[in-house]
């Protein structure tokens, strides 16, 4: 399973459940309103990544100057 899969859960069992959308629009306004509420809930992003057992690490970039 990879965090889009977990993410997209938790879409289906937020705002779009049970709703029949009345056009394209309404659709996008209804995704993009679940998706900035996953953004903003950092435990639920980290959950998803949890869910895979992959970890972030961050390699800070080091600018090399030729000589």
């Amino acid at each position: 399973m990879n965090p889009v899969e977990g993410i997209w859960s938790l879409l289906r069992r937020g705002p779009p459940a049970n709703t029949a959308f009345t056009d394209d629009e309404h659709r996008e306004r209804t995704l993009r309103r679940g998706l900035r509420h996953i953004q903003l809930r950092p435990d639920l992003l980290d959950g998803c990544l949890a869910g895979t057992g992959l970890t972030l690490t961050h390699h800070p970039t080091t600018i090399r100057r030729d000589q």
